[in-house]
């Protein structure tokens, strides 16, 4: 594990997903139905429990182009900056499993912020880095 420092807030455009985690690659999908690939966009996974304790998750893009996913009326999100920890996965499509049990060792820290999220962060096909933002003091 490691500690990542994002410096900049990141505004992203999501689609939720039906049910998890069954629905996941389906909301993934259907965001990548609405906006070609591209190397410079950021690609995301965001989730955390509602009030009852279900997971509730968001696949979430950057936009390259003012206006190119907001047109689609998506729900708005911002990526706080501030210092979180991280577990970078490698070949995640292969060990999917390896993004639960990376959360699961981080939300067992202490010094996550109570109000954080779990942001996958998809960096290219192979790697996904997984994060929760550490507590304010």
């Amino acid at each position: 594990m490691e500690d990542f420092i994002l410096n900049e807030d990141i505004e992203v455009f999501c689609i939720t997903a039906k049910a998890f985690p069954d629905k996941i690659m389906e909301a993934h999908q259907t965001l990548h139905g609405l906006i070609d690939f591209h190397p410079a966009r950021k690609y995301y996974g965001l989730s955390r429990p509602d009030e009852s304790g279900k997971i509730i998750y968001k696949a979430a893009a950057t936009e390259l182009v003012p206006g190119e996913l907001s047109q689609h009326q998506l729900e708005k999100f911002c990526i706080p900056k501030g210092t979180y920890h991280c577990i970078l996965v490698h070949n995640f499509k292969e060990h999917i499993e390896e993004i639960g049990k990376a959360f699961q060792e981080i939300l067992a820290l202490d010094s996550i912020d109570p109000d954080g999220i779990c942001i996958e962060w998809y960096l290219g096909n192979n790697e996904v880095r997984c994060m929760v933002r550490q507590r304010k003091d």
